[in-house]
């Protein structure tokens, strides 16, 4: 009889431990890649084969083409936080802050530690000018990964920016 393989929860678990505990960069990116890569498993190969095609159309800029199948494969599969995140992110490219951050929070419902959504989520919370809000966002992404440098660079800026306001 064959061992049985971590359940994909397990596997999630063990990268999101591994990634706050590494103490070098690659440890980190290795860990970081391994669950970008079972967040984009969805658990039905038709949405897996949607969610290619989507990526290949954010690629080429057709973010309407893209946004028809995010539509398509949310309504089979409303639980797949990752197709939220790039519902999310195609929206943002549109520049549509409100139906981005409405599926921001799709995401994060799903996934609360998604770094992706939630450095999304400070990106778009900074451009609108709520510092505060950017601020938490940024930081629950560094607390799920500490190693997002741009993230990092954000907080720091936003700091600086919030301080001097203050004085």
């Amino acid at each position: 009889m064959a061992p049985e393989l971590p359940s994909r929860q397990k596997r999630l678990e063990g990268l999101f431990t591994t990634l706050k505990s590494a103490t070098d960069k690659d440890a980190a990116k290795a860990a970081e890649n391994e669950i970008i890569t079972l967040w984009l498993e969805s658990g039905s190969d038709t949405v897996d084969l949607m969610m290619s095609w989507t990526l290949s159309a954010m690629e080429s800029k057709d973010y309407g083409l893209a946004l028809d199948y995010l539509d398509r494969m949310l309504i089979m599969k409303p639980d797949y936080a990752e197709g939220w995140n790039k519902r999310a992110t195609v929206h943002f490219l549109k520049d549509d802050y409100p139906k981005a951050i409405a599926d921001i929070e799709r995401a994060l419902a799903l996934e609360p530690r998604h770094f992706g959504a939630l450095s999304g989520l400070g990106t778009i919370m900074r451009d609108i000018g709520e510092k505060d809000r950017a601020l938490d966002a940024y930081r629950k992404a560094l607390e799920a990964d500490p190693y997002l440098e741009t993230v990092k660079e954000a907080v720091t800026e936003l700091e600086g920016e919030m301080e001097g306001r203050e004085t």
